[in-house]
């Protein structure tokens, strides 16, 4: 079903950013055709700038750009903390968005050793990495939290949709949430990219306590990647849930991490891939 027509005064900053109206031509079996104007998600190119110098360009929804960039900084692996953040500045030019990024000097000496120019199509994760097997050794394993229960996971799942505000408007875009032991959701970050979708939640969950990132879940409205897996790992969160179903490479790193993967998380039901000792019904 086609989203529904809202009027712009409707619409909260966030998603007068992230959505476009345009006319449209609808058309259904048996009826004349329709112009009408409907809401597209915005996507535009993202520069991430270290310490004055452009590191990647990613396609991106513009909003909750400061998480996008702290998040992008940690789970990519060029701060080793939030702590190695010193400033991230939002400039806007016609070509775009540039995120400034200030870091600490070792981990800019670590990130001119390992620079790599990429443009992302709708999300890059993990790039430029010379070999699986480094990208393996790099990854650490999760914090060990508590057992993840299904009647949690389902209460969480159940909660997204109404939470996804955009994405009911266009149509267009993924959602990462995170939600603690109990199954509530704390936290939601939308992207028409799910592995910028995941960095902008990584960057929100740095006001959460570490005790509370390190005994929830996240939740992916996407399949479950490799890269999404590299990322949730070197957040310390021990539990990744996606609608959709893992990769043999996802699941293998997931396996190899202590992550516990679920995949096919919709409804009633879900499919635990890896660490099913620490999923309860």
């Amino acid at each position: 079903m086609a989203p529904q027509a809202v009027p712009d005064t409707a619409l909260q900053p966030a998603e007068q950013s992230a959505a476009q109206q345009q006319t449209v031509t609808r058309y259904r079996a048996g009826q004349p055709a329709n112009s009408v104007q409907d809401w597209l998600a915005q996507e535009v190119p993202v520069a991430m700038v270290y310490n004055g110098i452009s590191h990647a360009v990613m396609m991106a929804s513009p909003t909750d750009l400061d998480d996008f960039g702290r998040g992008f900084s940690l789970a990519e692996g060029i701060v080793d903390h939030a702590g190695q953040i010193y400033d991230l500045d939002i400039k806007h030019t016609e070509e775009g968005i540039a995120l400034h990024i200030t870091i600490a000097s070792a981990a800019f000496d670590r990130l001119k050793q390992k620079r790599r120019s990429l443009t992302g199509r709708t999300g890059c994760g993990v790039c430029g990495t010379e070999s699986l097997a480094m990208l393996a050794q790099q990854v650490p394993p999760p914090v060990q939290g508590a057992d993840v229960s299904l009647q949690a996971l389902l209460q969480a799942l159940q909660a997204l949709p109404e939470q996804q505000s955009i994405n009911q408007l266009t149509g267009g875009l993924h959602a990462a949430a995170f939600a603690d032991a109990a199954g509530n959701l704390l936290l939601v970050r939308e992207d028409v990219g799910r592995h910028n979708a995941l960095d902008k939640l990584i960057g929100a969950l740095q006001s959460l306590p570490a005790d509370i990132r390190s005994q929830g879940m996240v939740l992916m409205t996407s399949r479950a990647s490799y890269e999404l897996i590299v990322k949730t790992c070197r957040a310390g969160i021990p539990t990744l849930a996606c609608v959709s179903a893992p990769t043999t490479l996802a699941v293998q790193l997931a396996q190899q991490s202590g992550l516990c993967l679920v995949g096919f998380a919709r409804g009633q039901a879900c499919v635990v891939y890896a660490n099913a000792e620490r999923f309860c019904d």
